[in-house]
């Protein structure tokens, strides 16, 4: 006579960890957006600066887009 046992775990459960890799792609999507929004401001803020006050800033309006998003990995 044989026995067979299932054991569910949820870890290793697949549709869970598939909802679980989809809720984690929405919350990374959020923050990218919410990061990206307050770099924006901070651009647009810098373009409003006049070319004295940025350069005071050692900054040069060209390169403030490569200056607020330096450590994103889309630039």
């Amino acid at each position: 006579m044989a026995y067979f046992t299932t054991h569910s775990d949820a870890r290793t459960n697949p549709i869970l960890d598939a909802v679980g890799a989809a809720l984690t792609s929405v919350g990374n999507a959020i923050v990218a957006i919410s990061e990206a929004n307050s770099k924006v401001r901070q651009a647009e803020a810098l373009h409003a600066l006049s070319d004295a006050e940025l350069a005071a800033r050692g900054l040069k309006r060209e390169d403030i887009a490569r200056y607020v998003f330096a450590d994103s990995y889309w630039v």
